[in-house]
């Protein structure tokens, strides 16, 4: 429905010059949404900013610097000789979703309707700010684990609900998983509870939910009518025999999860900005109207090129996490040596550390040490949570880099050596 206000002003409006002219200061209307006065800009692309400034080693952002599957980027180059340059059907090229559906079928068990419940996005983050869009009212409330992905709290606000988040803790031991405890999560289910968000394996803590933590969830959000949209963007990296289980693939769960993916991680390619959202025909319905006026569609040729990745044997996957493994194994004991605590990871391809050794007074003006001087960055840790406090002693660091990459860190970060209590 068009405003109003809005269709008066339409009617009233002059084009006389002297209309033009600015009213005084005092008089003139506040332009910016109070929207965006809750959240900054992506911490972490400033650190990527900051590395590129700085010359740095960046360990920040979360972007393989090796090359994409060979097999994937001749798809794409076979797609644009074919002139598949134009609009691919708004919610996604059939092929993709089909290769979607094929292989959430092969892993996890879950059948889905290719026509009816995949929308295909510029990217997960896209398919997430879709979704809350698509499902919240002002008023809502959205739960929400911390350290948090940074797009959820801000995603939440943009789409009119209030974020509500629950602690992950983290380990007193190096080996063991992060923890919540079970009461404050039942705490944080209100009758207004539209959503919980659930992204699994974790960035940034790398944990990966266990079936019982699962199970825990999908009662209380049957208990509260409660919506649960799961990113699952790090489903096949993971170590030390974790498994992956999609919230979706749970008895009484299939009617009411919103399940994200895309090609970023999974096939190195970050930058190509293809994800999907699977979810029952309902509210397929509402995130394809929202992604429509968004971004109209992803890149068609890319399209194409993700059903030639989705297709790739199981072997590749093995491959893909052994690869990540051999690189967190690589990294955890520099840090270690350089006086990090590190959090060892299960799933995604990072780690939490914790910098209480260096003697700096919070993670910001560490993580600016550490980009400026020692030339290695990282994403300070307070942006992964609600509360600067409680990541001021933390910081994150992306290992999805070539060895020579881990190397050249390595030999930086001994210059920390003069920095620590």
């Amino acid at each position: 429905m068009v405003d109003a206000s809005l269709k008066s002003r339409k009617r009233s409006r002059t084009f006389s010059r002297k209309a033009s002219v600015s009213p005084p200061t005092s008089s003139r209307k506040h332009f910016l949404s109070d929207k965006v006065e809750h959240f900054t800009e992506s911490v972490i692309r400033e650190m990527t900013r900051q590395a590129m400034l700085h010359g740095a080693v960046n360990l920040a952002q979360g972007f393989p610097d090796f090359p994409a599957p060979l097999e994937i980027k001749q798809a794409a180059r076979q797609a644009v000789a074919a002139d598949l340059n134009q609009y691919a059907i708004t919610w996604g090229a059939k092929n993709l979703r089909h290769a979607i559906a094929r292989q959430m079928h092969a892993w996890q068990g879950i059948t889905v309707d290719p026509e009816k419940e995949i929308t295909v996005c510029c990217g997960s983050t896209e398919a997430m700010i879709s979704t809350l869009l698509a499902v919240c009212n002002t008023g809502d409330e959205v739960v929400i684990f911390e350290p948090f992905y940074e797009n959820y709290g801000p995603d939440s606000i943009l789409s009119g609900a209030r974020p509500r988040f629950v602690k992950l803790r983290p380990p007193k031991n190096s080996d063991e998983e992060w923890t919540f405890d079970e009461k404050e999560l039942r705490r944080a289910f209100h009758p207004q509870t539209k959503a919980i968000i659930l992204n699994t394996p974790n960035n940034p803590t790398g944990k990966v939910f266990a079936r019982a933590e699962l199970e825990l969830i999908r009662d209380l959000c049957l208990e509260y009518d409660v919506l649960a949209i799961t990113d699952e963007i790090y489903e096949h990296i993971l170590y030390d025999g974790a498994k992956h289980i999609s919230m979706a693939s749970l008895e009484g769960m299939s009617d009411r999860t919103v399940t994200i993916n895309g090609l970023s991680k999974t096939y190195s390619v970050t930058g190509w900005r293809v994800g999907w959202a699977v979810a029952p025909e309902n509210i397929s319905n509402a995130i394809r109207k929202v992604h429509d006026f968004l971004t109209v569609g992803a890149p068609a040729p890319l399209q194409e090129a993700g059903a030639a990745a989705l297709a790739l044997p199981a072997e590749y996957y093995a491959k893909l996490a052994e690869g990540y493994r051999v690189r967190r194994d690589h990294l955890m004991p520099v840090l270690n040596s350089a006086g990090f605590k590190c959090f060892r990871p299960r799933g995604a391809y990072y780690v939490m550390t914790e910098i209480s050794a260096f003697g700096f007074d919070d993670d910001v003006s560490f993580a600016r040490h550490l980009v400026q001087t020692v030339g290695v960055a990282t994403v300070p840790g307070s942006s992964f949570y609600r509360d600067p406090r409680d990541g001021a002693r933390q910081v994150r660091f992306a290992f999805c880099k070539k060895t020579e990459t881990l190397d050249e860190a390595a030999r930086r970060l001994h210059k920390l050596a003069d920095t620590r209590k």
